[in-house]
């Protein structure tokens, strides 16, 4: 008989807070700046090890916001690994959107919780007409989940989703670039159809007079014009609108 998957371990929010300090490290806190996150709410705990302790937590949602609300950044990227996506409401994911302040929490909650919510589409759209840096990025990092981990989901949305790209691609400002050039990328490899579709859009920025419209079309056809990408998408089924 297979072995049985061990039950969810029952801890609170300070028990889980002592767990991460236990696994911090000084050298993996002092590193942290090299990849433009700050360190001032930080423990210095690598990501695999909080990615084993979500996992030995499981998905409770009612640990979730006391983690949040502790300010620890180790703590708020637990939150993706425990928080439970069909409990999220959008109240709640547009706080914690609100207080994004660094790309790895943005990007961790977005591709590990945010993108298997049944919200996840409307925030995609509402986000992106947000004016904060960090706010907007988690619009095209979420819809770089979608484009990813959303198998089930036709081309309508994503073709919508290059609307969106293409209204935000003279954002100069760098996490929004760089989240905008990722979602433009992640759309063009879910199959033959929208990959000529994501190639045209990166093809007409690459041409642009604008400096950020122009790097984003450029940064996104060296991807997907790569003969890697093109055999896979043409083994893809295209699907329907």
């Amino acid at each position: 008989m297979p072995a049985r998957k061990a039950a969810p371990e029952q801890i609170d929010a300070a028990q889980a807070i002592a767990l991460l300090k236990a696994a911090s490290s000084p050298t993996h806190r002092a590193g942290l700046a090299r990849y433009g996150i700050p360190d001032t709410h930080a423990l210095g705990v690598p990501m695999r090890d909080i990615q084993a302790l979500g996992k030995r937590i499981g998905r409770q949602h009612a640990l979730a916001q006391p983690l949040w609300d502790s300010g620890i950044y180790e703590a708020r990227l637990l939150v993706a690994f425990i928080a439970d996506p069909a409990q999220l409401t959008v109240t709640q994911m547009d706080r914690w959107c609100r207080q994004f302040d660094n790309w790895a929490v943005c990007d961790t909650l977005c591709l590990h919780l945010f993108d298997r919510s049944p919200q996840a589409w409307s925030r995609v759209s509402d986000w992106a007409r947000k004016r904060n840096e960090f706010e907007k990025r988690a619009a095209f990092a979420l819809l770089a989940g979608l484009a990813v981990h959303d198998r089930g989901t036709a081309d309508a949305p994503f073709l919508d989703g290059l609307a969106l790209v293409d209204a935000a691609a003279d954002d100069a400002r760098n996490f929004v670039s760089k989240g905008v050039s990722w979602a433009l990328r992640a759309i063009g490899h879910r199959n033959s159809r929208l990959h000529t579709e994501a190639m045209a859009l990166a093809t007409r920025l690459a041409a642009s007079d604008e400096a950020t419209r122009r790097w984003i079309g450029k940064d996104a056809l060296r991807d997907l014009d790569r003969p890697l990408v093109r055999a896979k998408v043409a083994k893809g089924r295209t699907k329907k609108t």
